[in-house]
């Protein structure tokens, strides 16, 4: 099975509990499982080929013209993390199945559930470094979904909202750095980056690249002093966080680190960095975490403990640390994933998860004490369990590092004996109590398997590690340092200075937990800082100075808001024309004509007398339209007549369109502003229209940056596109895409007009409609004769040319767009000037249904390309041979073509049908008061 592929099932898996959501959780959970099970599979038939020294690779191009590729590795560092991820999400599936209520929606919960693991999956086996950027935000966004599950716990969407916070401030962050290691490394791809150690070190950007990329794995790992969030998700399901924060999300900072651990490690910085934060956020999580009252926070506090062992081991660059730091990774994920089950097997019996309410539960919930008690000890790093042999190999790493390391490491260590030991002792140990929310019992086999089945590889790979974990940690840490490593891994190693500074912290933590009453009062008296408290504060200020510089800029006066925005465009347009980059003038100037001087007049003339009299909206809408056909005639002069006609048509359809909606708005503009505002306004603008127009100017006077793709279109649009006219062969091939949008948002736009039509003819508004009161004289005749009879005169010749323009367009000036104008503005006519209802008597047409069918025509059209093996919207042609006349070409993009009609023709009717019915409407009571009222005897 391919990477690819195994990246893919759990995103499919993730379909299915949302469409069986009206189906059992067992159902939902079984799917879920099916998928994973299958990736996991897929894992494990490569597991041969890993072993082997060998990356199992799939290569996908998707734009590579930006260096984003769907590609995707399998070696030693990515077999560990997914047989984690896959692994124990197998385990958390059937936990979360007999673990949520009936109240809780299964299906959105395996659905996000899913989404991560894709996600997760994605990111460890990318080798696209651009990739694994879009799956890590696809992590942050489905954990906030995830730790927010439970809506209704404030708690808990504000945990979703810190934690998608954090890491999405973090993520921005490694985007930088990840675009600045591909510009070094000349390839986004990821055994690309990593094999250019000596390029990437030596480069200018080596140090703001590191800094950025460890920004994003701090953030996601709860590193000092990003740790606040991680214990703040503990409002999540248990099964969340058994998940999320024991072997996948707070782990991706630890796999980005190990990932480009060839390229960035082995410097000063990066030891100074990572190292000294690692052993930081080692001792800061544990103590706080002996002093933590809820069974999660402490479980959570200890994961940022932990983290920051690894991310401290990792720091140190040597390989043997990097071994350790792969071995603890396991250890780590396989108690800390049993011991957040067994909070929530706890939970679910105990109706609490608050350390002062329990106790004495090793005789009421022997099995969970059994499972805990293990799980507990190899965290507190106890013999004979997995814990003890990876703390051991820390604790000489860091003794070899520096004394201080060492020393600060050992402390580390005392904490996190004490608080393991307090995990026990205070929640199992002890007499059995009375005041317990409900009665304690140990779950049924949905519950415990889970955590069983983690406490017997933390037993196993202690007692034999080399057999249980060996195979694995090898080519694992091999992949991390690029060398081939071949690591030994035993229980009992003599007494060595590891093994003294191991008995110190278990003999320190057993002590401290003795004293930890007396502890926690010192605690409480002495001053604490709270990392949420200013975090909050920050995000506070940052929304403040965010809100007063908006408001500074966007009071609600769109004229301010443009103008701020335009002086920005022109301060950068200057800056980067002052930078000296756009070169001196390449192309001479063309001969200006006596035809173009008059029509670059005539079209000053008509923008100025707009400007001059916009106020008066009728006079300016007829303005608009002469500007309009100039520029018309602008495309027929630059030999463009397919541009030309597209103008014509739309000016006509839009300035009668909008003489219908100005009838029922004031017909001057109020002047509201100051001579001082209009001319602030008037130089922006001024200056706005020079900068664009210089811009142009300088565009027009030098060579493209990148080749012109006009001479691909001209050479290719009849042999890929059966079309002579290279416009339309754009429009319906080339470009297809962007029409099929833009057609699309043609219909919905009409659409929406339509929807505001019933809302004010069904509303309120529908009352002060019928009130209007006609501000202008009416003429006499309002469906004149002699109009009526030359629009039915020449509708059908009209119909005539529109087909005529739509048969030729493949070929010559014209399409299904200009084509359905064209017959639009023939039925706009029509219906003006015999009026809306006597037209629809005549010819109903569902023009829903005729926006509808056009753009169905148009997907279908372009998905029949698939039949032939062939991308979307991918053209066929070919020639009919019929007696006596010439042969006949047919093209499939004419069924995209007859959408694009369809769609154009619908469009305007529906919005001309709603423009209609509003003015029926129209002062319907003041026309039925003069119809009833009385005629005067003078007129009698």
């Amino acid at each position: 099975m391919t990477p690819a592929l195994i990246v893919a099932l759990p995103f499919l898996g993730a379909a299915l509990p949302g469409l069986m959501v009206r189906t059992s959780r067992n159902a939902a959970a079984l799917a879920c499982g099916t998928f994973t099970l299958l990736a996991l599979l897929g894992l494990i038939v490569n597991i041969p080929a890993v072993l082997a020294g060998e990356v199992v690779a799939t290569r996908i191009p998707w734009m590579s013209q930006i260096g984003l590729d769907a590609d995707f590795m399998l070696d030693g560092l990515g077999l560990l993390f997914g047989i984690l991820i896959l692994g124990i999400g197998l385990l958390i599936i059937l936990y979360a199945r007999f673990y949520l209520s009936q109240a809780d929606a299964a299906g959105p919960f395996f659905t996000y559930l899913m989404l991560f693991q894709g996600a997760m999956t994605g990111i460890v086996l990318s080798d696209n470094i651009l990739m694994l950027l879009v799956f890590w935000e696809l992590t942050s966004l489905s954990s906030f979904l995830l730790i927010g599950f439970w809506k209704h716990l404030p708690e808990g969407r504000q945990g979703a909202r810190m934690a998608l916070n954090v890491t999405a401030m973090g993520g921005l962050a490694m985007i930088a750095g990840g675009l600045m290691l591909g510009q070094v490394a000349g390839s986004y791809r990821l055994s690309d980056i990593i094999a250019q150690r000596e390029a990437i070190q030596s480069s200018a950007l080596y140090l703001p690249a590191l800094l950025l990329i460890l920004l994003g794995a701090f953030t996601k790992s709860a590193q000092f002093p990003f740790h606040f969030w991680l214990p703040r998700a503990m409002a999540a399901p248990t099964p969340v966080s058994a998940y999320l924060h024991s072997a996948t999300m707070v782990k991706a900072g630890i796999f980005l680190m190990a990932r480009l651990w060839p390229a960035l490690a082995g410097t000063p910085e990066w030891f100074g960095i990572v190292a000294t934060v690692g052993l930081v956020t080692m001792l800061i999580g544990g103590v706080i975490a002996l002093f933590q009252d809820d069974l999660k926070g402490l479980l959570a506090y200890s994961t940022v403990s932990h983290l920051g062992l690894i991310t401290m081991l990792l720091g140190f660059g040597t390989e043997a640390a990097t071994t350790a730091a792969m071995f603890h990774i396991i250890a780590h994920a396989s108690f800390k994933a049993a011991l957040f089950m067994g909070a929530g097997i706890i939970d679910h019996a105990a109706h609490t998860r608050s350390i002062r309410r329990l106790g004495g539960l090793r005789t009421l919930m022997p099995l969970t004490f059994g499972l805990v008690l293990i799980a507990s000890l190899s965290m507190a790093g106890i013999p004979p369990f997995n814990g003890f042999l990876s703390k051991e190999m820390m604790l000489e790493q860091a003794g070899r590092a520096d004394v201080l390391f060492g020393a600060v490491a050992t402390l580390a260590s005392v904490f996190s004996v004490a608080y393991s030991l307090r995990l026990v002792a205070h929640v199992f140990l002890g007499p059995v109590r009375s005041d317990y929310p409900t009665a304690p019992h140990d779950p049924g086999a949905g519950l415990w398997l889970g955590p069983a089945l983690l406490v017997a590889v933390v037993i196993l790979s202690g007692l034999f590690p080399n057999t249980m974990l060996g195979w694995i940690v090898t080519p694992a840490a091999s992949a991390v340092t690029a060398q081939a490593l071949h690591p030994h891994f035993a229980l009992w190693h003599g007494v060595n200075p590891a093994l003294l500074m191991s008995a110190l912290a278990v003999a320190g933590g057993a002590a401290l937990l003795l004293l930890w009453q007396p502890a926690d009062r010192l605690r409480r008296v002495l001053p604490r800082i709270d990392a949420k408290a200013m975090f909050d504060a920050i995000v506070g200020a940052a929304e403040r100075l965010a809100g007063a510089f908006t408001d500074g800029f966007s009071n609600g006066s769109m004229s301010r808001a443009l103008a701020a925005q335009l002086l920005l465009a022109l301060i950068c347009g200057l800056a980067a024309w002052h930078s000296g980059l756009a070169g001196p003038a390449a192309r001479p100037m063309l001969p200006v004509t006596p035809v173009a001087l008059v029509g670059w007049v005539m079209m000053l003339v008509g923008i100025g007398t707009l400007v001059a009299l916009h106020r008066r909206r009728i006079l300016a809408l007829v303005l608009v339209g002469i500007v309009g056909l100039i520029v018309s005639v602008t495309f027929v002069y630059f030999s463009a007549p397919d541009l030309a006609l597209t103008q014509i048509s739309v000016e006509v359809v839009t300035v009668i369109l909008l003489l219908l909606a100005l009838n029922f708005l004031p017909k001057r503009t109020v002047l509201d502003t100051s001579d001082l505002k209009r001319g602030s306004d008037a130089f922006v603008a001024a200056l706005a229209g020079l900068g664009v127009g210089g811009l142009a100017f300088a565009i027009m006077r030098r060579d493209f940056a990148f080749p012109s793709i006009s001479g691909y279109m001209v050479e290719n649009s009849y042999k890929l596109g059966g079309g002579d006219n290279v416009v339309n062969v754009i429009l319906v091939d080339f470009r297809g895409y962007d029409t099929y949008g833009e057609i699309t948002v043609l219909g919905i736009a009409a659409l929406t007009i339509f929807a505001l039509t019933e809302t004010l003819l069904g509303g309120r508004g529908a009352r002060r409609l019928h009130q209007w009161v006609r501000d202008m004289r009416r003429a006499g005749d309002r469906h004149p004769l002699m109009l009526g009879v030359a629009t039915r005169a020449l509708l059908p010749l009209t119909l005539v040319v529109g087909l005529y323009i739509f048969l030729r367009g493949h070929n010559a000036p014209g399409g299904g767009f200009v084509a359905g104008l064209i017959v639009s503005v023939a039925l706009v006519m029509h219906y003006m000037a015999s009026g809306f209802a006597w037209a629809m008597q005549r010819q109903s047409i569902p023009y829903h249904a005729l926006i509808a069918l056009g753009v169905l025509a148009a997907g279908v059209t372009g998905a029949g390309a698939w039949f032939a093996g062939q991308p979307f919207l991918t053209s066929a042609f070919g020639y009919v041979h019929l007696p006596g006349i010439e042969p006949i070409e047919l093209a499939t993009a004419m069924g995209f073509d007859t959408g694009v009609f369809l769609c154009v023709v619908g469009a305007v009717m529906l919005a001309l049908n709603s423009l209609s019915r509003i003015a029926r409407e129209a002062g319907r009571d003041h026309a039925a008061a003069d119809a009833a009222a009385p005629i005067p005897a003078t007129q009698a």
